[in-house]
């Protein structure tokens, strides 16, 4: 015996129904039940077994059931759309930074891999050709370039021979120098003088400048950002002069010179060379009048610039 099927419309609101009913357990999280669910799913499938058709009869079209509304969209602030960026170019690489090392004291000094050439562009000097110290000291001027300026009494540039085989590189000016405008005039000086003349020159002879030419205050250790300042016009000066050979007297005129970081202690003594130029690391007078004991090896170091001369000189001070 075949049961005759329940209408389209009836089918199309059971379906409905279970829908709710399905979309209202989604929404409370299958926290609450309005039946018993066991009883509901029985009779929801006896329900749904008794709408289907016989064996063998075409199923009968159901109506499509129409979907739910959908919830009204939350109202948000309309934000203009903003132009695509254009597409940025290719950025350069970015050059790297010269490793950095400390000095005996602390002191930072930029380490490339090799001192930068002859700075031949300073403001007056004429690129690529060999500048004269009077063209270099006016170009520094009443020098302002770091904070040094505002406690010296005079600019400390350089003196003796201006075509000097031998030139001599100290840190910086003293309170004596400072007062005279002269390099190396104080007791560090006087023993600058008898070493230069055991070797057998005189000071007119040889050429004496320093790294900074303004007095660091209290006679304290240059600082880098003042020796970055006067670095240029030191490099100036050697390529003014271009020596045989340089005496770098104490670390800073060394380090400064040859962008090493080495201890004076381990440089001295050996030679160097800076842009072509033979190069002598050695003890700073100052250092050898506190430390007596040290002159018998700054006087080794300067016997082997002696040698360069041909010069025998006399007995060590």
């Amino acid at each position: 015996m075949n049961e005759s099927p329940e209408s389209p419309e009836a089918l199309g609101e059971v379906v409905e129904d279970l829908r709710r009913h399905l979309l209202w357990q989604e929404e409370s999280g299958g926290r609450a039940l309005l039946v018993d669910s066991a009883k509901l799913a029985a009779e929801r499938s006896a329900s749904l077994r008794s709408m289907l058709p016989p064996r063998g009869a075409a199923p009968a079209k159901a109506p499509p059931a129409e979907p739910a509304p959908a919830p009204p969209p939350v109202p948000r602030a309309e934000v203009p759309r903003a132009a695509a960026p254009e597409r940025p170019a290719a950025l350069a690489p970015r050059p790297a930074s010269p490793p950095v090392a400390a000095s005996g004291n602390g002191l930072l000094l930029d380490v490339p891999q090799k001192a930068p050439p002859y700075p031949g562009a300073l403001p007056g000097v004429v690129d690529g050709e060999r500048p004269t110290l009077d063209e270099i000291r006016r170009t520094l001027g009443d020098c302002q370039r770091c904070k040094l300026c505002t406690g010296r009494k005079n600019i400390v540039f350089g003196v003796g021979n201006p075509r000097a085989d031998l030139v001599f590189v100290g840190e910086g000016p003293g309170e004596n120098e400072d007062l005279k405008g002269i390099p190396f005039v104080g007791a560090a000086g006087d023993l600058l003088t008898k070493m230069i003349q055991a070797m057998g020159f005189s000071r007119d002879d040889v050429y004496i400048c320093n790294v900074v030419k303004c007095r660091p205050p209290g006679n304290r250790n240059p600082e880098p950002d003042e020796i970055a300042s006067c670095e240029p016009f030191l490099r100036s000066q050697l390529l003014a002069i271009q020596p045989k050979v340089i005496v770098a007297l104490g670390k800073f005129a060394a380090q400064t010179l040859l962008r090493d970081s080495t201890p004076i202690t381990r440089l001295r003594g050996q030679w160097r060379e800076y842009q072509g130029v033979k190069l002598m690391p050695t003890f700073h007078p100052a250092y050898l009048l506190r430390s007596p004991a040290e002159k018998r090896k700054a006087w080794e170091d300067l016997q082997q610039v002696m040698k360069i001369f041909g010069k025998q000189g006399g007995a060590r001070t």
